[in-house]
């Protein structure tokens, strides 16, 4: 009775707060693509994820989950670690540094950490005057950071909440700005296994809101210029204002479901074990400032130890040059190693890596390290 209410409670609060929502940020208005900014906000670092595409709303679990779905961390069993690095458009200098770090707290709760940086190097300072530069550098950066709160509600319902602060630094000015992702996953099951049994837990539905804030405004040294007033053509300093601008909102509803192949079964035990994992997922995400996007992506692991990913995103326009609005030509690739280091406890060391194609650049390369405790 108890657990039917709680249910009843979480799939209330995410149809009130999905409305709330979309309400709120007339997703899905291509013609508002860039009345935005913070758009590093919409960036996913972490190599595992980006794979498949990041099609896995309903099933993301662990650390990956902070860009995807919060509430995907509340499957962390005890202690996660993980560290990316990502070549942003490669052949742009441009890099992002990640780390996060996840701790189990009570019996179904999950506490997580997230820090994200965009590195732009060093720029030429330019002037109406020196358009070649020459009079120094300037070192742009945004970072990300972010905690996040989940919760098991039920052995089929988990939701989370993750409150972030974005700032942007451009030489001389600076912005910063909050805002709240939230998201729920259910975990249901189709068909029936060897053993006549139903299957509990081989679909992952979710809803993920993300980006949900207040505007920005920049402020600083950088506004202001020395020039002439008139009428009497005095000389003094002019302090510029900064307009506000809106967050990247959007939200992403999404399916997977996973099918074990190769299964054997212990009837004594009455225990069925596989091998070899297949999983499909696809997403649909409404954007509040650009094109919605569609994302699909499967995955293949051996023993999940060794992972093979694919995916593919597409847009309005996408395969057409002269309307698509995006660098990103669409399929995405990524595989992982993943090593037990002690099987009672279930710990694990993983490598990820993940490519992004793109046109023009090299393409977007992630590279990550995961460690399960």
């Amino acid at each position: 009775m108890k657990n039917n209410m709680k249910k009843q409670v979480v799939i209330g609060a995410l149809v009130v707060l999905g409305m709330t929502f979309f309400n709120y940020s007339k997703a899905g208005n291509e013609q508002r693509a860039g009345q935005a900014g913070a758009s590093e906000l919409l960036i996913n670092p972490w190599a595992r994820s980006t794979g498949w595409g990041g099609a896995n709303t309903g099933g993301a679990r662990g650390l990956e989950a902070l860009s995807l779905n919060v509430a995907g961390t509340a499957f962390t069993k005890k202690t996660e670690l993980i560290f990316s690095h990502t070549n942003w458009l490669a052949g742009t200098g441009i890099n992002i540094n990640a780390f996060g770090l996840s701790q189990k707290v009570g019996e179904s709760g999950v506490l997580s950490l997230s820090f994200m940086n965009m590195d732009f190097g060093e720029i030429d300072i330019t002037t109406v005057d020196l358009p070649e530069g020459g009079i120094g550098t300037f070192h742009p950066s945004y970072t990300v950071i972010g905690i996040a709160y989940a919760k098991e509600f039920s052995n089929s319902i988990y939701g989370g909440m993750n409150l972030k602060v974005v700032n942007e630094k451009i030489a001389n000015l600076g912005a910063t700005g909050v805002c709240v992702d939230a998201g729920i996953q259910y975990l249901t099951g189709l068909g029936v296994n060897k053993l006549g049994k139903k299957i509990r837990d081989n679909l992952h539905l979710g809803i993920s809101l993300k980006n949900w804030g207040p505007t920005m405004r920049y402020s600083g040294d950088g506004l202001s210029f020395r020039g002439n007033v008139p009428p009497n053509d005095v000389v003094m300093t002019v302090l510029s204002r900064s307009a506000d601008f809106e967050l990247p909102a959007l939200i992403t509803i999404g399916a997977m479901i996973d099918f074990h192949l190769g299964t054997k079964v212990d009837t004594a035990a009455s225990k069925i074990s596989s091998d070899y994992r297949l999983s499909f997922a696809a997403n649909f995400t409404s954007n509040s400032f650009t094109k919605d996007q569609y994302h699909a992506g499967l995955e293949f692991a051996f023993r999940e130890m060794i992972m093979l990913r694919g995916g593919f995103v597409y847009e309005k326009g996408l395969f057409d040059y002269d309307t698509r609005t995006t660098a990103f030509t669409g399929p995405t690739a990524g595989v992982s190693i993943q090593i037990p280091m002690n099987k009672e406890k279930g710990s694990t060391f993983a490598i990820d890596y993940s490519y992004r194609a793109t046109n023009p650049f090299n393409g977007v390369h992630s590279i990550g390290a995961k460690i399960t405790l």
